[in-house]
């Protein structure tokens, strides 16, 4: 089913001149652009606080510099605004390979088949949305089946983020105003003459009238956002972005086909990389039905490639994923991220004897391609003495940085979750447990080291300021070993609960 997100940044105009050109204006100056409406200069423009004093487009400048004394006025330039939405819609393309700039302050972005790459619809609109908050940009967006109920909703709804469910437009659109199916505006100021201001007054009209009265534009509208009538959107890429497509005489269905077209695109994608010296780090396959709807894959690399077998057995593992429907009438394949690739010397070292040093690239690229992004990673040593928070996972693409010093005291290969309680024996307050119980299992110790001292990190909470853990490592008669830790010194009670815990094994 297709998913069409529209982006709406109402103060685009005023929101790029503070982010590029007055940086230094404060936040919350008014600030508004101008321009020529005949002989008279009217506002084009207005910023958030601008709209708080009153001020909106097409006021006459004279009013608006007389109700707001000191108001920054800054000339319009709307050439520059539409080049800097093109650049924002081929910025979008990080979150899908199908975006398009939506005049003057929009942009389409067709999700079909990328929210699990990003957590979720939801999860998805959440980071764009924050991404561009840290940019300095105003942003609100909507989610639906069809773009008319996307851009309607957007506008609209007064909420920042809403996730439109599947087969819900009429429920979504029926108490927006009819101003909200992007019409003529002479055509809302008729509908709402007649009685009809909402959308779901005009959805249950006659149409025969409404044909007659309004022409084909009310209706086709209408039904494009209620996904009676389909709206492609024409994704725009900017030109440096490699993009190689295969369109058919007679459309394809099988897997087979598609595994033989995948294998010709990527081969002419990487000839185009090796003359530009580029590897590729991001894929996306798109695929054109006959029904007019189009299905995306994505894959991602570890490092920069251009290693045509492997990115081709890579898109192959995601055929299954494909409805061909009706049929397959065209493939394409763009690289929206790419990043330089040196030539590398294969089959050995320089010296005699000196070995080539693996490439686990592959492995990272096929086991995050077969078990999703998140799945694959590495741990970074953290500057921290509690054991939970020693360390965190990052993608396997980042580099570490260099770890901490040790601290000398061996540390377990496997950590529990959380530490789970445990009934032991032991003399208080030095002497290490003579045995314990775990889930029901009791356990004789026959070895034991410590005991490591371990405090609260007291800057972080008030809670850590007199915690304490003293951890000893145990073996029991199997020979095996497991890192016990008691919760307290054994002396003062409020060091802990003197409880003991298991955390770890080796």
């Amino acid at each position: 089913m297709r998913r069409v997100v529209s982006l709406w940044l109402p103060f685009w105009p005023t929101d790029r001149l503070r982010r590029h050109r007055l940086a230094a204006l404060s936040p919350d100056a008014p600030l508004v652009t101008r321009t020529h409406d005949g002989r008279r200069l009217v506002i084009a423009g207005a910023c958030a606080a601008a709209r708080k004093l009153g001020l909106s487009p097409g006021m006459p400048l004279a009013n608006a510099q007389a109700m707001v004394p000191g108001l920054t006025v800054v000339d319009a330039t709307p050439e520059e605004d539409a080049a800097a939405l093109d650049r924002l819609a081929a910025w979008c393309l990080r979150v899908t390979p199908m975006t398009a700039p939506d005049p003057p302050d929009g942009v389409w972005l067709d999700t079909t088949g990328c929210a699990h790459l990003h957590g979720g619809e939801p999860t998805m609109l959440s980071a764009l949305l924050e991404q561009l908050d840290e940019q300095g940009y105003v942003a609100r967006a909507a989610l639906a089946d069809t773009p008319g109920t996307a851009h309607a909703v957007a506008r609209f709804s007064g909420a920042s983020s809403t996730v439109v469910n599947p087969g819900a437009q009429a429920d979504a659109l029926a108490m927006l105003p009819v101003s909200a199916l992007r019409l003529d505006p002479e055509h809302g100021i008729t509908l709402r003459r007649l009685g009809l201001d909402l959308i779901g007054q005009l959805v249950t009209a006659p149409r025969g009238p409404l044909a007659r009265r309004f022409g084909p534009a009310l209706l086709r509208r209408l039904d494009q956002a209620l996904g009676r009538v389909p709206e492609p959107i024409q994704p725009v890429l900017p030109p440096e972005v490699i993009q190689v497509r295969r369109s058919f005489v007679e459309p394809i269905g099988t897997a087979e086909s598609i595994v033989s077209v995948i294998a010709l695109l990527v081969a002419e994608a990487c000839e185009l990389l090796e003359q530009r010296g580029d590897g590729a780090r991001r894929l996306d396959l798109l695929f054109e039905r006959v029904d007019g709807t189009v299905q995306a894959v994505r894959i991602g690399t570890a490092r920069p490639s251009r290693d045509a077998r492997h990115l081709a057995r890579l898109l192959d593992e995601r055929v299954e994923e494909v409805d061909p429907g009706l049929g397959i009438e065209a493939m394409r394949l763009v690289l929206p991220l790419v990043e330089p690739l040196a030539l590398t010397q294969h089959g050995g070292g320089l010296l005699p004897g000196e070995q080539e040093e693996a490439d686990l690239s592959v492995l990272v690229d096929r086991l995050t391609n077969r078990l999703g992004p998140g799945k694959v990673y590495r741990m970074q040593m953290l500057p921290s003495d509690v054991p939970e928070r020693a360390q965190r996972p990052v993608p396997m693409h980042e580099p570490l940085p260099p770890a901490p010093p040790a601290t000398g005291w061996p540390r377990p290969i496997r950590l529990l979750e959380r530490p789970e309680p445990v009934d032991a024996l032991a003399l208080m307050p030095d002497h290490p447990p003579q045995c314990f119980t775990w889930r029901r299992v009791r356990h004789r110790i026959t070895r034991a080291d410590g005991p490591e001292r371990i405090t609260g990190e007291w800057w972080r909470r008030d809670g850590e300021l007199a915690a304490v853990r003293d951890y000893w490592i145990v073996e029991n008669e199997a020979g095996r070993r497991f890192w016990l830790f008691r919760q307290g010194d054994g002396v003062d009670p409020a060091t802990g609960s003197l409880g003991w815990f298991l955390h770890g094994f080796f």
